[in-house]
């Protein structure tokens, strides 16, 4: 698929950019193009490429810019046929204190790259969204709700021959950068109690891998307006932490109780019960084609449906549930365990 052809990461020094580059990087594309507005990253990330790919180092390219400011990414999307939009503020604390630069980065960012993208006639854009997005009741994932609504809404105005704009929505990533794992693990090697928010908590679990794949398969089989959603299993928070304890920790590991922080909900939401209304099981994946309904109100009154009463949400609760040894054998999957 990506045979000869440029593809562009937004965010792209990030953990998703840098599971995308080491996979692709060695293949037969031509370029890969990492747009993001930290130089320090960017280096950091050239240099590492160059040591460890030297032979296919020069394919990487990077550009500074911030999705943002429409003009300091638009340059970078010249010629580009593939577009992962993965730039975005996620940490959930951050985005409660500072809800407007949320709005900024999430919202109105997506929406820049989704002009650039339709300007310079790129072939299909895959935008990242989030869990939190499902009944969002924190600003992150109001905002990254917004996003969803606004890819699908401007899906809707383009044309045959137009950009291909699909949405994925996954769970944690597990091991991406600020996420609750390597946290973990730093709290063992500096000989401190393991901090949890509450122990019965579920999450979905998810590898950097499995986040890459979801996006492929959208490549590959996303039409207008799609969201493609990875089914996953989920654990508490309690056995999580029990699982990095038995693989890291030592006798004197202990895991301590801080309470829930700005935001957090007690379980996640992958699709929504109005979602899977009209998802379609496509085994390992679920896809939500897009709400194509005009302003012709005066149908939905006359003619609505029941089916809501018969569906229920897919959520972290009813997943399937990891024990210790299930989450054991997943965290080895990691770099950091093995």
């Amino acid at each position: 698929m990506f045979k000869d052809k440029v593809l562009l990461i937004t965010g792209g020094t990030g953990s998703f950019g840098n599971a995308v580059a080491k996979r692709f990087l060695t293949s037969d594309i031509k370029e890969i193009r990492i747009v993001s507005r930290d130089e320090k990253k960017q280096d950091d990330m050239r240099h590492e490429y160059q040591q460890k790919y030297p032979e296919f180092a020069n394919k990487l390219k990077f550009y500074i810019g911030d999705v943002r400011d429409y003009k300091s990414i638009e340059y970078a999307f010249k010629g580009v046929d593939y577009v992962f939009h993965a730039a975005a503020l996620k940490q959930v604390p951050s985005c409660e204190f500072y809800p407007i630069e949320a709005v900024k980065t999430n919202v109105l960012g997506s929406d820049n790259v989704i002009d650039a993208c339709v300007k310079h006639g790129v072939k299909k854009a895959i935008f990242l969204s989030t869990d939190k997005a499902a009944y969002p009741i924190n600003a992150m994932g109001m905002t990254k709700a917004l996003m969803e609504k606004n890819v699908v809404a401007r899906s809707r105005q383009l044309q045959e021959g137009d950009t291909v704009l699909c949405l994925t929505r996954y769970g944690n990533v597990m091991a991406s950068r600020g996420s609750v794992i390597p946290l973990f693990v730093e709290q063992i090697e500096n000989d401190q109690p393991i901090t949890i928010t509450n122990p019965n908590m579920t999450r979905f679990m998810m590898t950097l891998d499995e986040a890459v794949e979801l996006v492929l398969f959208a490549f590959e089989h996303g039409n207008q307006g799609d969201l493609f959603v990875q089914k996953a299993p989920a654990a508490t928070i309690d056995t999580l932490a029990k699982a990095v304890v038995a693989l890291k920790g030592n006798e004197n590991t202990k895991i301590v109780n801080i309470g829930t922080r700005h935001g957090e909900k007690l379980y996640e939401v992958l699709v929504t019960r109005e979602d899977m209304v009209k998802a379609e099981d496509l085994g390992d994946y679920y896809r939500i084609p897009a709400d194509n309904r005009d302003l012709n109100y005066d149908r939905y009154i006359n003619k609505g449906t029941d089916k809501l009463d018969f569906v229920e949400e897919y959520n972290s609760h009813n997943t399937e549930r990891l024990d210790l040894e299930g989450m054991k054998q997943l965290l080895k999957k990691l770099e950091m365990f093995q």
